[in-house]
């Protein structure tokens, strides 16, 4: 996942920000074109837009095994500006308290 600048969208008359793009292989055919799901996620990983992109042609032929190419890619389809890697948030640690022999 990749993290992008944010995106308005409308769910339900409700304005909704995207800041997190997905993206993985769906299927394709072995030297001709690739398929493709996206999803547009917000901050709490809730989808607020997807689809389905092809790549075909002189952009499947420049792909090669480098993802990243895929990745801009299909921002450069979406008319997205990817900021960087998406890291999830690390859960804060609760220590644990051993109980006490109050006697």
């Amino acid at each position: 996942m990749k993290t992008i600048s944010p995106i308005q969208s409308w769910i339900n008359v409700k304005s909704v920000t995207a800041t997190i793009f997905n993206m993985y292989v769906i299927g394709g055919v072995i030297g001709s074109s690739a398929s493709f799901y996206y999803s547009l996620l917000d901050s709490d990983l809730i989808n607020v837009a997807q689809g389905n992109l092809i790549m075909s042609g002189e952009a499947y032929a420049g792909w090669g095994n480098d993802d990243e190419y895929a990745w801009d890619w299909a921002a450069e389809q979406l008319n997205l500006t990817i900021t960087g890697d998406y890291v999830p948030p690390v859960p804060e640690v609760v220590e644990e308290v051993a109980p006490t022999n109050s006697i």
